[in-house]
């Protein structure tokens, strides 16, 4: 053990004000001096490097250390951001809103935030209580703030947590992008490399924001789609996945006129063990099932899932093919449910646009095109789908929807559970379910299909490993499809997004893109197909499924 990582090791816990941690890096420290090769390697993985501030904020485990979330890492990062947002406010006193989750320190973490920025003299207002994510990308435009803090993991496992930042002003409210998040986390290296924790001036004078900002949340979303005729008879269930969706969508659901659903019990309330899912994320295999059972029971038309913090949505239907009776629908088939509604509510208006992310769907292009709409195309995530211009819609295929651009600049799963709703609503007027709306988008735009191979490493070098090796000896196929055309988004042309990211174009007029995730361990691949009906989409895409599982097992 290296007499520098032993002494950063008790740097860190001399500063750290949280017992447990405290408690947690004092064993292992002891345990490493004395020769514990398990300690030594765990202190190096703590403190070989510090957990990264991006355009996702932070987001990491729990625990002591540097490349860890814990309050000495969020105590520095806070300070860091009221450095940057007393510069850029020139004199002016900034605004920033703090919210948090129900996951493990979510609250010690905000309210730590809240006393930082309140000390560096900043206006901090601290929502008053747990609440989803979408209520505080509402309330930075609600208290017209200059910034946001979301203390929240979404759906990562349940030791993660996450620091989410927004900018308010000319962003609107988005999520920062380049170059704020460089400026930002530079400011953040100044004060760990220049300041004790237990220097930082903290001040308990922050505000506590009042519920009217939750009232005029549950009244704008109740706004996107308030129930027509057909809503009295809709049986449906709802989980929240143990996160913080149920009480301000059962909310939503009474001032807009829905029935209330059936709901899955056992995770209706916030739970930070997650007790009943290995991950709590509807998209992983298992995380439904309770749902489905639920829904079998109450013989429901559909099922609603948010995701912890309530920012995703996914939406599940009746299939007599599939084992347990019921189909998650993919992230895309919602998406081009939503945008074809916002599409019909849009046509005529200048500049109105629909966007997407660049490994969603391309049949959002094409039912913008049906209605006369502009279309942007963007890199992976809402801080940049937010900010396309004349923004009416858009959605990520990772179940994040942003239907209400007026009030909430990010992926909102609860507006979208209320667009859905309506949706439904207006479909059992006309005698038809959900999955006839599906039908019907493919009759009037084209059947598309996706697909997805996901692959979770332990060690994050394989990822790297299968980039390169796809750089440097580009494929000639997948499966039996010829590749007419490859891409490399790090080597994107002027005025087009760049990134990670590998686009081939197939023969056939499919598409496969590659690239590691922003958030998790993985490896993804986006497989999209249009054909002249639904089956034959969807055999293009299994096929080309089975292509680049064999290609990722010869690169890796």
């Amino acid at each position: 053990m290296s007499e520098e990582r032993l002494a950063q090791a008790r740097a860190w816990l001399r500063q750290d004000p949280d017992h447990e941690t405290r408690d947690e890096l004092a064993g292992l420290i002891t345990r490493a001096s004395g020769g514990d090769e398990a300690a030594v390697a765990e202190l190096d993985d703590r403190f070989g490097a510090r957990l990264a501030f991006g355009t996702a904020g932070l987001r990491g485990e729990l625990g002591a250390g540097s490349n860890r979330m814990n309050r000495v890492l969020v105590a520095q990062a806070a300070a860091g951001f009221a450095a940057y947002l007393s510069e850029r406010a020139h004199g002016a006193t900034p605004t920033v809103v703090i919210g948090y989750d129900g996951r493990r320190n979510s609250r010690v973490f905000a309210t730590d935030s809240a006393e930082i920025f309140a000390g560096a003299g900043l206006r901090a207002i601290l929502l008053p209580r747990l609440l989803p994510t979408p209520v505080l990308a509402f309330a930075v435009r609600h208290f017209g703030a200059d910034a946001g803090v979301m203390v929240t993991a979404s759906h990562n496992p349940p030791n993660d947590n996450g620091y989410k930042v927004y900018l308010g002003g000319d962003d609107q409210g988005s999520q920062i992008v380049a170059p704020a998040d460089a400026e930002i986390a530079a400011q953040i290296q100044r004060v760990a490399d220049t300041l004790r924790v237990p220097a930082l001036p903290r001040s308990t004078a922050y505000e506590i924001a009042p519920e009217a900002v939750v009232d005029a949340y549950v009244a704008a979303t109740a706004a996107v789609a308030p129930a027509p005729a057909g809503a009295d008879g809709l049986r449906w269930v709802y989980t929240a996945m143990h996160g913080v969706g149920w009480e301000t969508l059962s909310r939503i659901l009474t001032t807009a006129g829905y029935p209330q659903p059936a709901v899955v019990d056992q995770q209706l309330r916030p739970d930070a063990r997650f007790r009943t899912v290995s991950f709590p994320n509807p998209e992983e295999p298992g995380a439904m099932d309770l749902a489905f059972a639920r829904a079998r029971r109450a013989k429901a038309d559909f099922i609603l899932a948010n995701d912890p913090d309530a920012d995703r949505l996914a939406v599940a239907i009746p299939d007599e093919s599939a084992a347990d009776g019921w189909r998650r629908l993919t992230g895309n088939e919602v998406g081009l449910l939503l945008g074809a509604r916002a599409a019909r509510a849009a046509e005529g208006t200048p500049g109105a646009s629909l966007a997407c992310s660049l490994v969603s769907s391309p049949g959002l292009s094409a039912v913008a095109a049906h209605h006369g709409l502009d279309f942007h195309e963007t890199l992976t995530g809402f801080k940049w789908i937010s900010r396309a211009p004349g923004i009416v819609f858009g959605f990520e295929e990772a179940l994040g929807y942003l239907v209400n651009p007026e009030t909430v600049r990010d992926k909102d799963g609860i507006s979208a559970a209320v667009a859905i709703l309506g949706l439904a609503a207006e479909a059992r007027d006309r005698g038809l379910g959900l999955a006839d709306l599906l039908s019907e988008l493919g009759d009037t735009y084209g059947h598309f299909a996706s697909g997805q191979v996901s692959v979770r490493v332990e060690d994050l070098s394989i990822i790297g490993t299968v980039m390169l090796s796809l750089r440097s000896l580009p494929p000639a196929h997948i499966g039996t499809q010829s590749i007419a055309v490859a891409e490399d988004l790090l080597q994107a042309a002027p005025g087009q997004p760049a990134g990670d990211v590998l686009r081939y174009r197939l023969a056939d007029g499919s598409r496969v893109i590659v690239r590691p995730s922003g958030t998790e361990p993985k490896l993804k691949v986006y497989i999209d197909a249009k054909a002249d009906s639904a089956e034959g989409a969807r055999d293009v895409v299994a096929a080309l499924e089975a292509g680049v599982r064999v290609l990722l097992e010869e690169r890796s």
